[in-house]
């Protein structure tokens, strides 16, 4: 969210830089420059009533004393009258404080200077590739969904038969490839500092509105009406939320966490040839890297990000870009976003894996998180950043397709030791 003073500040540079999201939020900036004016007006007539109603109750107790009844009488009833107006005014100032809020939890972050201005994808920025893509001798590569069928590896009608379409049963070594992923990337993670923690996968509205989740993209969210929880959509939600309504040390940043968690997208309007297999789920395995800094050291954070999942990527030997996302592109929440992709061979098209992402303050200050210098008694808000490392459909799906080898499936080699295969099919089978 939207610091006010920032709006209310430099009205038209939010508006400008919103327009870079192809947002039009004059009307919305006007709105509530206007209320916060309001507001502050209420709030010195407010602080008027009240020092006018302290000096009242001295005075009624000195006519007393002095046997004034009169003035003491015409004081009490002065004193009632003020009694009713500072209720009215605190009224008054909660109502423009709720209207206030209202407009200002639907503004999207503010894109940060290297944003471009763009509509969609197709404005995006490459900023550098890495990898081959793989050459195929002597056959024609299968998709992943093919693949799988071929080797018993995922069943998607059965998937479907559970629970319905996007939720997809892994078997046998297609379950192993899933736990060998997950185990590769928590522990590349905790070799970057990360420290591991399992969260809940259901949180609570305060926490769904705390990361930006709620209320833009609540009909994307599973929701469990009668306890009003939600399935994750990615294990940014519950970690962030660790550190709500917190006030951190200095000393304490950076905080580094990754964690495995299902995620849950209800994926509403998805159609095509782009969730087949599985290149859309409803229901997925994510390894999600989380951190809180210091506001000077963010971007310095948030480069560090991008090679870590980049290395990622590397290790695994799969052709790769990266992109930074050009602001019509962009989350509610992000600041900056770089996505990687993959190149899958079979299907001849590049798939993301991966958001990498810096969302400044905006998070923080709906979560109330801050932190405090030493010897300063003030506070101020952290910035808050996360990455996929990585999401596994598509990677599982890239690593089925890129690494056909005549009859059988090629395990990248870093995975090895976590498989305990080196391929499916072929002759080990």
């Amino acid at each position: 969210m939207l610091l006010v003073k920032t709006i209310v500040d430099n009205p038209e540079f939010v508006i400008e830089r919103l327009a870079i999201k192809n947002r039009d939020a004059r009307a919305s900036v006007e709105k509530i420059v206007a209320l916060d004016k309001e507001k502050r007006a209420i709030q010195t007539r407010l602080e008027e009533n009240k020092a006018e109603q302290n000096a009242l109750a001295k005075k009624i107790g000195e006519c007393f004393k002095q046997g004034k009844k009169d003035e003491a009488d015409a004081a009490k009833a002065r004193a009632t009258e003020l009694k009713n107006i500072i209720k009215d005014g605190e009224d008054q100032f909660q109502a423009l404080d709720k209207e206030l809020n209202d407009i200002l939890v639907l503004l999207p972050n503010l894109p940060y200077e290297l944003v471009a201005p763009g509509k969609s994808a197709d404005d995006n920025v490459e900023i550098r590739r890495g990898g081959d893509a793989p050459s195929f001798e002597g056959i024609d590569p299968l998709p992943h969904w093919e693949l799988a069928k071929k080797y018993d590896i995922i069943d998607f009608a059965t998937g479907v038969k559970i629970t319905g379409a996007g939720f997809p049963l892994y078997k046998g070594k297609g379950a192993k490839l899933q736990r060998a992923l997950i185990n590769f990337f928590l522990d590349e993670a905790a070799k970057s500092g990360y420290m591991e923690v399992e969260p809940p996968v259901l949180v609570n509205e305060a926490s769904g509105f705390g990361t930006g989740q709620l209320p833009d993209k609540e009909g994307q969210m599973y929701h469990c009406e009668v306890d009003n929880l939600y399935l994750v959509p990615t294990a940014e939600v519950p970690v962030t939320n660790i550190y709500r309504d917190e006030i951190l040390d200095a000393k304490q940043l950076p905080i580094k966490h990754c964690a495995y968690t299902p995620c849950f997208r209800r994926e509403a309007g998805s159609y095509g040839a782009d969730v087949k297999g599985l290149n859309r789920l409803h229901e997925f395995d994510k390894v999600e890297l989380v951190q809180v800094v210091h506001p000077d050291k963010s971007y310095q954070a948030l480069d560090m990000m991008v090679l870590h999942v980049e290395g990622l990527v590397k290790k695994l030997g799969l052709p790769y870009r990266i992109i930074r996302l050009c602001g019509g592109d962009m989350s509610f929440t992000s600041a900056m976003t770089y996505d990687f992709e993959v190149w899958c061979a079979a299907q001849q098209k590049w798939l993301e894996v991966s958001s990498v992402s810096n969302f400044e303050s905006f998070q923080a200050n709906r979560l109330k998180l801050r932190f405090r210098e030493d010897g300063d008694k003030k506070t101020r808000l952290c910035h808050t950043l996360n990455g996929s490392g990585l999401a596994l459909p598509r990677i599982v799906a890239t690593i089925l397709e890129n690494n056909q080898k005549g009859d059988r499936i090629e395990i990248p080699e870093v995975l090895r030791k976590y498989t305990g295969f080196d391929f499916i099919g072929g002759e080990e089978e």
